[in-house]
């Protein structure tokens, strides 16, 4: 059964490896995927810990139903980007292969001393030499390894140049664009020497009752295809979003200078992508969605360039947050960033707070080596190679938001920050729920932590009230109800990663989508564990509150749950949500609503009797107090 599979806890500096059984108890109260991930991380980095030490665990962790439902799983460790919390969430098939070797967990401590990379194959771990890949991208990685293991299903993790550079906001990658992004975990894998892991694996299990979770995988994937966000998804991807987010005015063009490019967004439409460039599309593990798009670019200067993607965050960092709006170039970059390893987001954002500079004055040609003009593809490209290689001012770019330290003073005023996270793709004054939900998230800036999307489609208000359990204000620029909708989604969006359910199949832009009653008749089934929807609001508290405990210990309180001043002092210049701003009174209000739900003292710290009520008694460490 999924319940019986076990933790490799493997020294890269010693080659040790040992396995161990998952408790019951603890799967009951941590599943697996990130909420096993956070108990693990908890235990191992102590406060303080540098991200590039080579005992910061990194940590590959399956969710309870992930090979059996999905294909879903979360990477964790402290951030080379932040320096507090990294942890991603990740589809494709990895994550799959994983649970079939008998694993859920792989909890990575050490350095090897020359490149390496695990191949673990039904509950075999071994250690192969990877010095002859070191400086390969994803892609090439992915292919080589399997050319040599001989086996063509296998399934690989890795890090591009980026990630052996240690460019802080690098990612992992597994299959063509499959990454797990934000927080720099290619990074911290990087740090290790560990190249990449392959997995291959058959190791049979058993569901509780076949014949009732057939018919109820059934209805649950056709609940999750027949909505007007499902069709959308299996027809576009996400590149969908990006027309909402360009004429509803929460785009970000040049570096949050602008909310929307008006009609010049269509080149950038999804129905013109797939248009021009679509080539099918395919699915990760298990899933009956199908928004993985692929393309291909026919014509022009990158012409024969392939891939799956781009998302529509990918789209949007690519794009108009540099000031570019060539669909081909965007595509172009994005793939480059896949075959880099570099997070889309952030890697970006982290250029656009480069061009702004320039712009500003604040650094120069002499100090870059060439120019950095808005939308200039060339620039682009080679500002984005340099930082992969660490070459001259890419150098500077490749330590985030730290840059700030070798940068003159006027600088740090322009880089748009969270718990030291890059900002996102988006400029959300308008969207006051999404806004607030960036501001509170515990990795730092991050849409997927909450992101009640719902609250921005035209459901009625009544409904959603009635749904979230509270009023939900007038439409989405009233603060009322704000707190109460991001709470909702971090508990949800906690069990669903542990669970293996993918964020877009759940209530995310539709609240008739997989439901916490679905996910216990799903846990049913499938391994015949008994719970009820309380049962779950009560993980993702657990879950939620053991993240906000281990930022806690590294001193992060309410003073770091804010939005970059931006979203407070300059209103919207212009599109449709023109002058909408962050009121801070209210924003107070938000968060003191906030912290009142998750049962956090008014800064921001769990209290003793909600640690109490989660069982996290004994795992909450003394320092948090402290960080007061």
């Amino acid at each position: 059964m999924p319940l019986q599979r076990k933790t490799a806890f493997i020294n890269l500096s010693t080659r040790e490896v040992d396995v161990q059984d998952i408790p019951l108890s603890l799967r009951k109260q941590f599943f697996g995927g990130r909420g096993l991930n956070m108990y693990y991380l908890t235990h191992m980095a102590p406060k303080g810990l540098d991200p590039f030490d080579a005992e910061n665990p990194l940590i590959f962790g399956a969710g309870l139903l992930t090979g059996v439902l999905g294909g879903r799983m979360n990477v964790s460790g402290k951030s080379p980007e932040s320096g507090y919390l990294a942890d991603s969430n990740v589809g494709g098939y990895f994550g799959a292969e994983l649970a079939g070797t008998g694993f859920s967990h792989l909890v990575i401590t050490g350095k090897s001393p020359t490149p390496v990379y695990l191949y673990i194959e039904n509950g075999n771990i071994a250690f192969v030499n990877a010095t002859h890949l070191w400086g390969k991208k994803t892609g090439e990685t992915q292919t080589l390894i399997r050319d040599e293991l001989k086996d063509d299903k296998i399934q690989t993790m890795c890090i591009g140049p980026a990630g052996e550079n240690r460019v802080r906001f690098a990612c992992i990658i597994t299959g063509p664009k499959n990454a797990a992004g934000r927080t720099g975990l290619g990074a911290l894998m990087g740090s290790k020497n560990l190249k990449a892991i392959a997995v291959r694996g058959n190791t049979p299990f058993s569901i509780h009752d076949p014949k009732g979770y057939l018919d109820l995988l059934r209805e649950t994937s056709r609940k999750a295809t027949s909505s007007a966000w499902g069709k959308a998804l299996g027809e576009y991807g996400t590149p969908i979003l990006f027309k909402n987010a360009n004429t509803r005015g929460w785009t970000s063009y040049r570096y949050h200078q602008k909310t929307t490019v008006g009609d010049r967004g269509q080149e950038l439409f999804a129905e013109n992508f797939k248009a021009k460039m679509g080539n099918g599309a395919n699915s990760c593990f298990g899933c009956p969605v199908h928004c993985r798009h692929r393309f291909e670019i026919k014509a022009g200067r990158f012409k024969g360039t392939k891939g799956e993607g781009p998302e529509y965050a990918s789209f949007a960092s690519m794009g108009p947050t540099l000031g570019n709006l060539d669909l081909s170039s965007v595509v172009y970059l994005s793939e480059l960033c896949n075959q880099y390893g570099v997070d889309t987001i952030s890697g970006g954002n982290y250029l656009g707070f480069a061009f702004t500079l320039y712009e500003k004055g604040i650094i120069s040609k002499a100090d870059v080596g060439y120019a950095l003009n808005w939308g200039d593809h060339d620039a682009i490209e080679r500002l984005l190679t340099d930082t992969v290689y660490r070459k001259g001012f890419g150098d500077i770019v490749a330590e985030g938001s730290f840059a700030v330290n070798r940068l003159p003073a006027e600088a740090a005023k322009h880089l748009l920050t969270i718990k030291n996270v890059s900002i996102e793709m988006t400029d959300e004054r308008a969207a006051k729920a999404l806004a607030f939900g960036l501001a509170v998230a515990t990795r730092g800036t991050c849409h997927m932590r909450s992101r009640p999307s719902a609250d921005v489609v035209n459901y009625p208000r009544e409904l959603l009230s009635q749904f979230y359990g509270g009023d939900v204000g007038k439409d989405f620029k009233d603060y009322t109800g704000k707190a109460r909708m991001v709470w909702w989604h971090e508990l949800f969006n906690a069990v669903t990663d542990s669970v293996g359910i993918c964020r877009l199949a759940g209530v995310f832009s539709s609240i008739n989508a997989i439901g916490y009653l679905d996910i216990c008749q799903l846990l049913q089934k499938s391994v015949g564990l008994d719970m009820t929807d309380d049962d779950l609001y009560t993980l993702g508290e657990r879950i939620y509150t053991t993240e906000r405990m281990f930022i806690n210990r590294e001193g992060i309180s309410r003073k770091d749950d804010y939005l970059p001043d931006l979203y407070y002092d300059q209103p919207i210049p212009d599109g449709p949500t023109q002058g909408e701003y962050i009121d801070k009174a209210k924003f107070e209000t938000l968060l003191d609503d906030y912290y009142r739900l998750h049962g956090w003292n008014d800064i921001g710290i769990p209290t003793t009797e909600t640690v109490n009520r989660l069982n996290l008694d004994a795992f909450i460490n003394q320092e948090v107090a402290k960080c007061a």
